[in-house]
């Protein structure tokens, strides 16, 4: 059965000084939010757990490449600008990159070196101009067949845990109607129902400090895909799977496009 909690309707949004300064975000929001609005008619769920001010990490479900959107239109909604982890190539990319650091995006480096020395830097950025990230922390398309959350990436809980910002799980459900994984945009019928949930911050706490064991970061991560699958289940009214599924043991790559 769906939750009973507090919804944010359509229509409404939260007050928030960084949605009142003029930005960048703006001039994308005429354009993203009435696009979306035309495809998917969202009801947010428990919005008020996304804080209000400072700095954040808010770490979503993936199932379709129309999430995106989604999430990006729902945090918007929330009194948040939705800024989003983006492959460090896009950034070197003319105009683009110009509109991703104005935007206040964050590049993903890809070796393990340059990603750690960036992780202590992208987390004290946040904390300095008080930002949220989203980050999708399993790096791509979830590889479940039935579009529960796969395993995760320690990325997420590395970011979080390098300057104790609060780690967001989010689920939503409903976009995969609207495009499938790896399908086709639908577009008929037009605004179909999706729904987003906010959970409560992964308690970190146990992990301060541990940032170099894998083990641990492998633990924390595992905390916050299971977070994140309860709340799909309540979305769907039914059982998430005890396991989160592991791409290695099905012979599938981590990341990329999934191939039939």
């Amino acid at each position: 059965m769906a939750p009973s909690s507090p919804r944010l309707p359509e229509s409404g949004h939260f007050r928030n000084p960084e949605k009142s300064r003029p930005s960048v975000f703006w001039p994308l929001a005429a354009i993203v939010i009435p696009l979306t609005g035309f495809f998917a008619k969202i009801e947010i769920i428990d919005g008020h757990k996304l804080p209000r001010e400072g700095a954040f990490i808010l770490a979503p479900s993936h199932s379709t490449e129309f999430d995106p959107l989604i999430v990006a239109v729902a945090v918007w909604r929330m009194g948040r600008a939705p800024r989003f982890m983006a492959k460090a190539s896009l950034f070197k990319v003319p105009v683009l990159g110009w509109v991703l650091r104005a935007a206040g995006m964050v590049p993903v480096a890809r070796s393990s070196a340059s990603a750690t020395r960036q992780t202590v830097e992208d987390s004290k950025a946040l904390v300095e101009h008080g930002r949220g990230v989203i980050v999708y922390p399993e790096g791509t398309l979830t590889r479940d067949p039935d579009l529960w959350p796969m395993r995760g990436l320690s990325g997420a809980v590395r970011l979080a845990l390098a300057d104790g910002i609060p780690l967001i799980p989010m689920a939503h459900w409903g976009g995969q109607k609207i495009m499938p994984r790896y399908g086709k945009l639908s577009f008929w019928p037009l605004r179909r129902p999706v729904k987003v949930i906010v959970g409560d911050p992964i308690d970190l706490s146990e992990f301060e400090g541990v940032t170099a064991r894998t083990a641990a970061l492998a633990a924390a991560t595992d905390r916050l895909m299971n977070a994140i699958a309860q709340l799909l289940a309540q979305l769907r009214g039914e059982p998430a799977p005890e396991k989160r599924w592991n791409p290695a043991a099905h012979g599938q790559s981590e990341t990329g496009r999934l191939e039939p």
